[in-house]
């Protein structure tokens, strides 16, 4: 028996014993070796207990990855290796991002036209990671203040698990020239490359009002999607993150709420939001729960939502500057780039639910796009997830921010809004 069969023959029983667990069929998409994940790459909701969606397994198996210790060593080898360059498998890599650009420039190593070459940071650890969101708890459960240090402590050592790598990045309008005939604009764009651009006027006034957000921007987004894919039947925005760094007012969030708050962090860690398992738990939960769901109210039933999903649908994440952006703007990379390269799971573990990330590790031939000066009214759209696994089509890409050299490192940092979406054939 096969690792892929034994994955799917253990996902059976625990279904069939677990019956209130809704556990997603083990995927891979056809030429892509399997993640490196906990389980086998079986989601933790198969490891239900008590209506607990797993966590209570994830949180286990995170406290057991603290006391074993090898994370905790591989940080500390990293830390105490030598001044400067660090020569990895995958490439020479640096712990300062400074150090990363003066290789680049001593090296000589040139972007095209419209394009830039600037370190990059990836994760250079090999293994699944655990992390505990802030709304969980347990983090305000005076009796597990000494497990909550350790998960300090273990969050401290997974920012410390990356390394910036040299990378050239190409302007995202210029797809056309690269691959003659396709158009960023297109969803043919989407298909091959699993990113493109799209154009919207918005009405919404004030982004940073979630209630507005979610009354104008959501039915603008559904729309353009809706005709941006032919064949789509249904488009539903569910969430939306604000990012304004040197925003002024209250940036609290407020789930319960439905406001997301204002985020000043950019994410500059190459990663993508969602996994084969997550793709496709993320998308029930919201048809058949409404969990975290901002947007429209869903009323299906598990039966119709299994329906729903059993044909095409992707996830597809839009953001759209409120103003002609500056500093850290979003780079995407193309899919047939790491279509063959394994993922690293992150679980992110919440009271109700355990959600899949993913970490990628650096090859120098990964195809970046960059949009300069993306303007207010250009809404940047990459897969996060596709169901269709036979590699006839992307299935996601991944992501990151970077440093604008082009423009003034006291430039107004990017002010934009993204929201999250599924499209439904």
């Amino acid at each position: 028996m096969d690792q892929h069969e034994a994955i799917e023959n253990h996902v059976a029983t625990d279904a069939e014993a677990v019956s209130s667990a809704y556990v997603p069929t083990f995927e891979l998409t056809e030429g892509q070796p399997p993640p490196i994940a906990a389980n086998g790459g079986v989601s933790y909701m198969s490891f239900e207990r008590g209506g607990d969606a797993g966590t209570g397994a994830a949180l286990d198996a995170a406290f057991k990855q603290i006391a074993d210790g090898q994370a905790r060593a591989f940080v500390e080898d990293l830390g105490n290796a030598p001044p400067g360059p660090i020569q990895t498998k995958w490439g020479v890599g640096f712990r300062k991002y400074a150090e990363c650009l003066d290789y680049i420039q001593a090296n000589g190593i040139e972007a095209p036209e419209g394009g830039l070459a600037l370190p990059l940071r990836y994760t250079v650890y090999e293994e699944p990671s655990y992390t505990v969101v802030p709304s969980n708890s347990l983090w305000r459960d005076p009796a597990r203040t000494d497990e909550t240090k350790l998960l300090r402590q273990a969050e401290d050592d997974l920012q410390r698990r990356n390394l910036y790598f040299p990378q050239v990045l190409r302007d995202a309008r210029r797809i056309g020239e690269y691959y003659p005939g396709l158009s960023v604009n297109s969803p043919e764009c989407m298909d091959k490359l699993g990113v493109s651009l799209a154009h919207l006027e918005s009405k919404c006034a004030d982004f940073y009002d979630s209630a507005e957000v979610q009354r104008v921007f959501y039915p603008e987004i559904e729309k353009l999607l809706l005709e941006f894919f032919p064949g789509a039947t249904d488009a539903l925005v569910y969430n939306h993150d604000v990012f304004d760094k040197n925003y002024q007012g209250d940036r609290t969030e407020d789930q319960d709420a439905k406001n997301p708050g204002v985020n000043a962090r950019y994410a500059n860690l190459v990663h993508n939001d969602l996994n084969d398992n997550s793709g496709r738990v993320r998308c029930r939960e919201l048809l058949t729960k409404n969990l975290r769901n901002f947007g429209r109210t869903q009323h299906y039933t598990e039966a119709e939502a299994d329906a729903k999903m059993s044909r095409r649908f992707m996830s597809i994440n839009l953001a759209k500057p409120m103003e002609t952006v500056g500093q850290f703007p979003f780079v995407l990379c193309a899919w047939p780039s790491f279509a063959d390269q394994p993922y690293i799971t992150n679980y992110r573990i919440y009271d109700d639910r355990v959600g899949e990330t993913t970490r990628f590790t650096y090859r120098p031939e990964h195809e970046w796009y960059w949009i300069p000066q993306q303007g207010p009214t250009e809404v940047s759209m990459l897969k996060c997830y596709d169901s269709v696994t036979d590699g006839s089509v992307s299935r996601w890409s991944f992501h990151t921010a970077c440093i604008d050299p082009t423009t003034p490192i006291d430039a107004p940092c990017r002010k934009n809004v993204v929201v999250r979406s599924y499209v439904f054939f």
